[in-house]
């Protein structure tokens, strides 16, 4: 284990060395410290430090595991100036985000029907590797959809206008350029909008099991025993082909900019570089792209709970709580060695937690900050949180995402082996549906750490607080 001195309860240093520009510094408990240790995660943060232009520190979340250049739940803010831009540091699957949603319902009005409810869901939001077949669009489409967000499926009827309203950035971000796209990128979108995906992606109908902040709690209208859908999903094929076609394009003009790392998977040019501006350009067109791809879901589940309880919308009420996106670079100003500076904030496997009367958050939230979503395993829990002033202080307004894979899904697959997962699960009281018994069996609840040791980590350093614990009823993977 690298050398780590102890800032506080639930955070940990690793002090500048060799060509490290910052410190690395986590955030965790001490007894999640031999969990964090076990694979080249924290070798990989050091790696970050290393990065031109990166201001404070190369931050890890509790839930860090490793990953693509980047650990997944890797933070690192880069001054605009002299800074990089890194497709690593967002990572393959740009704006992999999760929103979710409230409804009028409670727990007992699913009861005998939650199988054919998670059997519809099924239908109408497509899942697995490849999935296509929720909408089919041109490529004139696409273009446009990267452009537009979560918005032009509003305007096209999959959804309204309060669904944008509670989206991070309002479900669009400005300066996409499709232009900066490939071609292959663009026509591996024409299938997908609408579409899970695989991994560890999901769709999940559960309920408010534990309230923790009323106040916070009434503020988003959850209630306990209230019917919730969490869905976790990204930018898909387009995404992952613009993350590919980047890394390609810096790993060649690198030397070109006199930069080098410990890591080729660092891959990186200045953020003023063409490079830098066509990357910006064609990751933001994904970012619009998976907004519009969970607009389109919300849409088929509110559809799908609508068929099976056989009413209309007023009586199932779905509404949006938020939407936060993970995997992303934005432009944001944070508080760097005593002043405000715009930097550019890479966010790979951690959630944006903006505190208490941010501008950027909508009206219903500002009091208590930003709802940031947590999900753990299909077997256990997630949780509800809100951003802190302490989040907008020490690590650029970010907080964990997830509970952080403890196997990898060869192991997971290895061990399930023998058993009937999505069984053990039914007899719980837990439908699954997915794309195949491999997909289910590399996403049980052993191959993840507890995500409530991620979240309390989190909590008892400042940079979330808690709301409320969900648990799940049903769940479709990919």
């Amino acid at each position: 284990m690298a050398t780590l001195t102890k800032v506080s309860d639930a955070c940990y240093e690793i002090a500048p060395e060799g060509g490290m520009r910052v410190p690395a510094r986590v955030y965790a408990t001490e007894d999640m410290l031999d969990a964090i240790a076990s694979d080249k995660a924290l070798q990989q943060a050091k790696n970050v430090a290393h990065m031109p232009g990166i201001v404070g520190a190369s931050i890890a979340m509790p839930d860090i595991h490793w990953g693509y250049g980047f650990p997944i739940g890797g933070v690192a803010a880069f001054d605009t100036e002299t800074g990089v831009i890194s497709p690593g540091g967002v990572g393959y699957d740009i704006n992999c985000g999760v929103r979710l949603m409230g409804s009028k319902l409670s727990r007992g009005d699913l009861d005998d029907r939650l199988p054919t409810l998670v059997d519809r869901l099924f239908s109408r939001v497509p899942t697995g590797v490849g999935a296509s077949g929720a909408l089919s669009v041109s490529k004139e489409t696409v273009r446009e959809v990267t452009e537009k967000g979560a918005q032009w499926a509003v305007q096209e009827g999959y959804g309204s206008a309060a669904d944008v309203d509670k989206i991070e950035e309002h479900g669009r971000v400005s300066g996409a350029n499709p232009g900066h796209v490939s071609d292959r990128a663009i026509s591996r979108g024409t299938t997908q909008l609408g579409t899970l995906g695989s991994g560890n992606h999901f769709l999940e109908v559960g309920y408010v099991a534990e309230i923790y902040d009323e106040d916070a709690a009434q503020a988003m209208g959850l209630f306990e025993d209230q019917v919730t859908v969490i869905i976790h999903s990204g930018s898909r094929g387009f995404g992952y082909q613009v993350c590919d076609d980047y890394l390609d394009v810096m790993d060649q003009a690198m030397k070109r900019y006199g930069i080098a790392l410990p890591d080729r998977q660092l891959a990186c040019t200045p953020i003023s570089s063409d490079e830098g501006q066509q990357y910006l350009g064609a990751m933001r067109s994904a970012i619009n792209y998976a907004f519009a791809n969970r607009q389109v879901m919300a849409h088929n589940t509110r559809r799908a709970f609508e068929e099976t309880l056989e009413t209309g919308p007023r009586h199932v009420g779905l509404y949006t709580i938020y939407e936060v996106a993970h995997n992303i670079a934005k432009f944001e100003t944070h508080p760097v060695n005593g002043r405000d500076q715009e930097v550019c904030v890479h966010r790979k496997g951690a959630t944006r937690a903006f505190g208490p009367g941010h501008p950027e958050l909508p009206g219903a939230y500002q009091h208590i900050g930003q709802p940031v979503l947590i999900p753990g395993d299909m077997g256990r829990y997630s949780y509800v949180l809100t951003g802190t002033a302490t989040a907008m202080q020490e690590t650029f307004g970010s907080t964990c995402h997830g509970a952080g894979r403890r196997m990898s899904r060869r192991q997971a697959k290895k061990e399930a082996r023998g058993r009937n997962i999505a069984q053990e699960l039914e007899d719980r009281g837990i439908i699954v549906r997915g794309e195949s018994k491999r997909t289910i069996d590399e996403e049980h609840s052993g191959a993840y750490k507890d995500v409530t040791n991620v979240v309390e980590a989190c909590e008892q350093a400042g940079i979330s607080k808690t709301v409320a614990q969900l648990r799940p009823m049903g769940v479709i993977k990919g």
